[in-house]
């Protein structure tokens, strides 16, 4: 086969699926729904609302943005639709503002504590009165300095729009929907731990959909379902008009690789309630930035949305699956859509079935054609085996040789360089793993199977492909992965291809007849594989921004790049032994690899762009600490204050010295190791994600050395000791401080935290073995006061705990210190720089 007729053609296949793919995703998924009728959802109302909520500006919880303007705009709204609605429905309202605390082994592992914030709740039910309910989540607060259209504004504006189409229904629906207009989401799902667990109506609850955003519109993805509960995953099927749903980002999303959490945690885990989780992922480059805005959210996307969760809304409030949902709790489901048009699911255990019937049937068909005669059977299995090696050993040299060019690339300072080009990331990582898969089987085709029939080569190669997906399906599905569908399609349509294909396989010299026939064969596993691999892209290619500075991005991204290549190539691999040469196709892909990599090394392809359009920031996070070390006394024994920066990805800040030259290495605070965590005001437990002593800087330069007009924390302390063995029994009162406070505690030496008045009582540890807890509350909360109970040894003249608490400004005029608001101004148009004022206070007991 000439090589003009072979591998160019294979490129341009699976180029044209790649097209067909993002045409899928940007087309089809795309299409304008129809126009809203009376009784049907308005994009357009509910992009009123949405502005309306965004122009009230960042809504951090305790801030009056946030517990009194969102609040009393969402009531507003709610006593509109109220007057309107039909005699044929009920709407009672109701203002929760709950108080208390949880344990989660989130970002390590703390505690949660809340005092006094927000919910707004209505249920909507039949006139009659309903015994069961079906929840609709969303959340109205956002993170500090940024709009929060996507996250999660937007879904707020999508079920007021709801709430209002089926309350103007004549029809009568068989259970209530309640809407929980969340008021404390980012501060670590704390409200919905509050309504879940102390509201009244939380009793009739038996599933629950959350609206959530990993980025700024596009389409809402389904990415969490159950736990074990089919009849919902069916619901979405039967009820979705848009679905794009896949079970696939569910197993990553719950395997912690993504840093982040969402309500449907607390539901599931505090509740025992079953729902479904959406988000939106599209643009996660802006998400929780200040480029959040509600502009960017095209009305296409309310209006799926909309007709999305109304649909299964109403289908759930009429199903007579709704009031027994537990006892259709049996087990996980598979789901995937295709191409947007329609989903598949099915109960796993059919799935079970179904994989390890494929898998039995490829091992069937490769060992009838190993089981020959002895003298051939040995051959065959030799030939099959040394093929299945060289494979696998191509996968293994491609892998390290493209890590090794992303480390590189990270050591000389390049990494993120895709970050505002994606195609920068094919053609360097993508160009060298194909490049390299080549080669290695460029190289035994030349040396060790240098006399062997080219169709021969190609059969048993294709059989060595076909053995590791069966033997990928067979492992995957006994570990219950649910994703073990896609080896199935792995498996299932090459071997139809080629029990289909067999004789052209065996002919010589094969044709344009055979290549023809073998592509569309394996047309519906490329076509998925493409079309799932953008969405992957989609989702992880933001997350590498902001997922802090332990982890090298390149690594990541060349590693995901590496396994799609090397999927994508399994079957195609054939074709190296079946075309004459392929120093051609080698040629151009090392070309632009090498041309590539001395563009990225020469800094031509900067990391982050301020385009108006389309930005992709650099997130920069600016504390102006003020710091006091007390000793057992309480005498301030050491204080200091300066600008503690933090650069949230990989770079730290190495983009930024050019435009803040005072900014440097030489300038840093070391850690101090008889502090918990360090001595620094961390807002959340995620200093496992930093390189502390390589990418933080404690910026202190003189004229920034004014000491903090802010006070806090005043600590009240009462000891009780027992008897032996000692038992310290301490109350604390935090009697000042702003709405956002994080608690710090570690045991001296010999010491140990027993019990405590937080989360279950048990005191879990984070990464590191300190305590952390984190405090929030909304207007007017009392004083906050806990008590722990410590261990320790009979002599325990230099304390028994260390205590610290850090008090975190978010708004109002405390917020940003002038040093801190001229730094701001000096940073460059293509960061996102958020910055607070905060206080840190370490006591010893």
């Amino acid at each position: 086969l000439p090589e003009a007729r072979g591998a160019p053609l294979v490129l341009l296949y699976l180029l044209g699926l790649r097209a067909l793919a993002q045409v899928s995703h940007r087309q089809l998924l795309s299409r304008s729904p129809a126009s809203a009728g009376p009784r049907d959802f308005s994009a357009s109302r509910a992009r009123g609302y949405l502005d309306n909520i965004t122009a009230i500006g960042p809504r951090t919880v305790g801030s009056p943005e946030n517990e009194v303007l969102a609040v009393n705009y969402l009531l507003e709204q709610i006593r509109g639709i109220e007057r309107e609605s039909t005699d044929a429905h009920k709407i009672s309202v109701d203002i929760q503002r709950p108080t208390g605390s949880f344990s989660i082994d989130f970002l390590g592992g703390f505690t949660s504590y809340y005092a006094n914030i927000t919910n707004v709740v209505v249920k909507l039910e039949p006139r009659s009165g309903a015994e069961h309910a079906v929840l609709s989540n969303c959340h109205f607060d956002s993170v500090p300095n940024t709009p929060g259209a996507s996250d999660d504004a937007v879904s707020c504006a999508v079920m007021l729009e709801i709430l209002n189409t089926l309350s103007k229904s004549s029809e009568s629906l068989q259970h209530a929907v309640i809407f929980l207009f969340n008021g404390a989401e980012e501060n670590i799902l704390q409200a919905s731990h509050g309504f879940i667990t102390q509201h009244e109506w939380a009793k009739s609850i038996r599933a629950f959909i959350n609206l959530e955003a990993a980025g700024v519109g596009g389409k809402e993805l389904v990415f969490q379902t159950g736990p074990e509960n089919p009849w919902l995953v069916q619901a979405y099927v039967i009820a979705a008009k848009h679905p794009f749903a896949s079970v696939v980002a569910q197993e990553i999303f719950q395997s912690g690789i993504i840093p982040a959490d969402t309500d449907f945690r607390i539901y599931r885990d505090f509740g025992n309630v079953p729902g479904i989780d959406l988000a939106f992922i599209e643009n996660g480059y802006i998400y929780h930035t200040e480029y959040d805005t509600s502009d960017r959210i095209l009305t296409d996307s309310i209006q799926r949305a909309g007709d999305n969760i109304l649909a299964v809304l109403k289908y759930l409030a009429t199903s007579e699956k709704l009031a027994k949902s537990f006892e259709y709790r049996h087990g996980n489901v598979v789901f995937f859509d295709i191409l947007g048009l329609f989903v598949l699911a099915y109960p796993a255990r059919v799935g079970t079935i179904m994989n390890y019937i494929t898998a039995a049937i490829a091992f069937f068909y490769l060992s009838k054609k190993v089981l020959q005669p002895k003298p051939r059977a040995v051959h065959n299995l030799k030939k099959l085996l040394t093929a299945f090696s060289f494979t696998l050993m191509s996968w293994v040299c491609t892998l390290v040789a493209v890590l090794m060019v992303a480390v590189f690339v990270s050591i000389i300072g390049r990494a993120l360089s895709w970050y505002t080009h994606f195609y920068v990331s094919v053609s360097l990582y993508g160009t060298a793993a194909a490049a390299k898969l080549i080669l290695v089987h460029m190289l035994a085709k030349k040396f060790f199977y240098k006399n062997v029939h080219e169709q021969y080569l190609g059969d048993v190669f294709f059989d060595a492909s076909l053995m590791i997906w069966s033997i990928a399906l067979a492992v995957m599905t006994q570990m219950g992965l649910c994703s073990a569908f896609i080896c199935t399609l792995w498996v299932a349509f090459p071997l139809l291809t080629k029990l289909m294909i067999h004789k052209e396989f065996s002919q010589k010299g094969a044709t344009i007849k055979f290549i023809v026939m073998y592509m569309l064969g394996m047309f519906v596993p490329y076509l998925y594989m493409l079309y799932l691999s953008w969405t992957v892209f989609e989702m992880f290619t933001p997350v590498m921004g902001r997922s802090g500075s332990e982890i090298p991005p390149d690594m990541v991204l060349a590693g995901f790049i590496v396994i799609f290549t090397m999927i994508l190539s399994s079957y195609f691999i054939n074709f190296i032994y079946l075309v004459k040469s392929t120093k051609t196709t080698l040629v151009t892909l090392s070309t632009v690899f090498v041309v590539t990599l001395i563009l990225v090394c020469s800094g031509i392809f900067f990391p982050y762009s301020s385009d108006a359009a389309n930005p992709k920031p650099k997130r920069v996070f600016l504390q102006h600490t003020s710091r006091r070390f007390h000793d057992l006394d309480g005498n301030v024994v050491k204080s200091d204050s300066g600008i503690w920066i933090n650069g949230f990805d990989y770079n730290g800040i190495s983009h930024l010295t050019p435009h803040v030259p005072e900014i440097n290495d030489t300038i840093r605070t070391p850690c101090e190791e008889q502090a918990p965590f360090c001595g620094l005001p961390w807002i959340l437990p995620v200093h496992f994600m930093f390189r502390l002593v390589i990418r933080h800087f404690y910026h202190a330069l003189e004229d920034m050395n004014s000491s903090s007009s802010l006070t806090c924390c005043s600590v009240g302390k009462q000891v009780v000791i027992l008897p032996l063995p000692v038992y310290i029994w301490t109350h604390i009162s935090v009697p000042t401080g702003p709405s956002h406070m994080s608690l710090y505690v570690r045991p001296r030496a010999g010491s140990a935290l027993s019990r405590w008045s937080l989360g279950d009582g048990m005191p879990v540890a984070s990464l590191g073995g300190d305590y952390f807890v984190f405090y929030s509350r909304g207007l007017h909360a009392a004083p906050w006061q806990f008590w722990v109970e410590l261990t320790a040894p009979e002599k325990h003249s230099d304390g028994i705990v260390s205590l610290a608490i850090a008090a975190h400004y978010f708004f109002g005029e405390d917020q940003k210190s002038p040093q801190l608001y001229a730094l701001l101004k000096r940073f460059p148009n293509w960061t996102f720089s958020s910055g607070w004022s905060c206080t840190y206070d370490l006591f010893v007991f």
